[in-house]
């Protein structure tokens, strides 16, 4: 059933799946591991629906492999997972961007490290955004905060696979993929002049065979010019910075957050506000590429910054990198699945101002 143009009470995991069919993709392969767990249960019944193929897959290397096949084909393809089972996915993503296959990877965050638990988490920023399996690769990380926003990202996230040929990463957590919302699903519509996909493989009758490149035992010389194209690719994908900014001009106190955390620091900031305390926030939407430009400039007019995080300081690292004044900048992280509250976040907002 066609979903868009509708107004529906759905939670994120749910939604995530949803707009993925929207935007056309037409093969899922996963594995059951919460708290994503609506994701793949979703796509049982809606994908064949929509005139796909949905695979319970044996594992996660499986699953990520599998749809490295599919992407071969042309086949706009999505595999999600939490935490856990993202780790086990990090060769096969490694193998897709060095391969140059577009593809879309979904990570609903939960508590760690090892098996932590199912609760949201934020600690997987390093893994994402610094290329948390072997080889100098990058891809494109989006993070939403909201599930309309999620919609959004997922439909922008095969976009971005389809136009850099690469892999792509939503960055969500289990307390957005378990939270309702009502939304409404748009017509999808790619705001990118995408590519022709010349180079799947999909038969050779009446033209001459292709093939993608292999990464299996090259030479340096073959190994190094490849990576010298692809880090050229990465450099245009650094083009495609998307942030949002809160009351942030003015700001003396500039939060910084991205995610779940994000939607929780503007509570605070409204708060802080209606005291008279000038603060702001900057949340990062693409983690990489990293709004760099944005926080240093920001940076550099607060008096003082305060990264928050449902980690012990991942995030943070980007913020000084950009900001280049370690005395300004100020950490409140919550770990192994536990969630700040806006209370709390405005409580280390006021100590900032003593």
């Amino acid at each position: 059933m066609n979903k868009t143009g509708k107004k529906i009470f759905i939670n994120g995991n749910e939604a995530i799946a949803e707009a993925a069919i929207i935007a056309g993709c037409r093969f899922y392969a996963g594995y059951p591991i919460t708290p994503q767990n609506q994701i793949p249960e979703y796509m049982s019944w809606r994908m064949p629906e929509a005139g796909g193929v949905f695979i319970q897959a044996e594992s996660e290397l499986a699953a990520i492999n599998m749809v490295f096949g599919a992407s071969l084909t042309g086949t706009r393809a999505m595999t999600s997972s939490s935490s856990p089972g993202i780790s086990l996915k990090q060769e096969g993503i490694s193998y897709m961007a060095g391969c140059e296959l577009p593809g879309v990877i979904v990570n609903m965050q939960r508590g760690g490290p090892g098996l932590g638990n199912i609760q949201g988490s934020q600690a997987d920023y390093f893994q994402a955004t610094k290329g948390g399996g072997h080889g100098d690769y990058r891809m494109p990380v989006l993070a939403p905060s909201t599930i309309p926003e999620a919609i959004e990202h997922v439909m922008t996230a095969f976009d971005l696979a389809d136009m850099y040929r690469t892999p792509v990463m939503l960055l969500s957590d289990g307390i957005l993929g378990q939270m309702m919302e009502a939304v409404e699903f748009p017509v999808y519509k790619s705001k990118k002049k995408l590519p022709e996909k010349d180079w799947i493989l999909d038969g050779a009758k009446n033209r001459k065979p292709r093939s993608v490149f292999s990464l299996m035992m090259q030479n340096p010389t073959i190994l190094e010019k490849h990576n010298y194209k692809l880090a050229e690719k990465y450099k245009k994908m650094e083009t495609e910075v998307i942030h949002e900014t809160y009351l942030a001009e003015d700001a003396e106190i500039l939060v910084c957050a991205y995610g779940i955390m994000g939607r929780i620091c503007r509570g605070a900031i409204d708060m802080a506000r209606k005291e008279g305390v000038k603060a702001g926030l900057f949340r990062p939407v693409t983690v990489w590429p990293f709004a760099s430009e944005v926080v240093s400039k920001l940076g550099k007019k607060a008096k003082k910054v305060l990264v928050v995080e449902l980690n012990l300081g991942q995030m943070v690292e980007d913020i000084r990198l950009a900001v280049e004044d370690n005395k300004k900048i100020s950490f409140f992280g919550k770990p192994g699945g536990a969630v700040a509250t806006k209370e709390e976040i405005f409580a280390k907002i006021k100590e900032l101002i003593k």
